[in-house]
């Protein structure tokens, strides 16, 4: 298992970084690092025999975070900044129609399950809606807005 960074390489991460319990000082949960920042990688080894873990300082917010390798990309990779991430719960804020059939309703509750990157339409997200059970829809960036906090708990 040969580590794709060595020390010193730039990085970007291409999620949100958050605290699974192990990081001095954070809360489980909390937000260390935003997905598109920019980090030095400062260390790597391996966990469970088959995964590269790297250390990466990231400067703008003077952590060294912990990252899997498929959570990073070189720095001259191309990259688009996304509104949303998987597993967000989002809410659809106009009618989405199969086949000329309304299909998703405007207001319908979703979860980002993959966002995709490279299509033609800029971002997308493979979206599974509550009210379409089975059948994830490709959703372009602009149909969708998060579903407030105060919404999920209520839902």
């Amino acid at each position: 298992m040969k580590p794709r960074w060595d020390l010193g390489e730039s990085v970007r991460v291409t999620r949100n970084v958050r605290d699974d319990g192990t990081y001095p000082g954070a809360v489980r949960g909390e937000l260390l690092v935003r997905r598109g920042s920019v980090g030095h990688v400062v260390d790597h080894g391996s966990f469970l025999i088959d995964q590269v873990i790297y250390s990466v300082h990231f400067l703008d917010t003077d952590r060294i975070v912990g990252c899997r390798e498929e959570e990073l990309i070189d720095l001259d990779e191309h990259w688009v900044e996304s509104r949303f991430e998987s597993r967000e719960i989002v809410r659809c804020n106009r009618a989405l129609a199969l086949a000329g059939e309304i299909r998703v309703p405007p207001g319908a509750r979703g979860e980002i399950l993959k966002v995709l990157r490279d299509t033609p339409e800029m971002v997308c997200y493979h979206v599974h809606f509550d009210c379409l059970p089975g059948h994830p829809l490709i959703v372009r960036e602009a149909a969708l807005e998060p579903l407030i906090a105060v919404e999920v708990e209520h839902a």
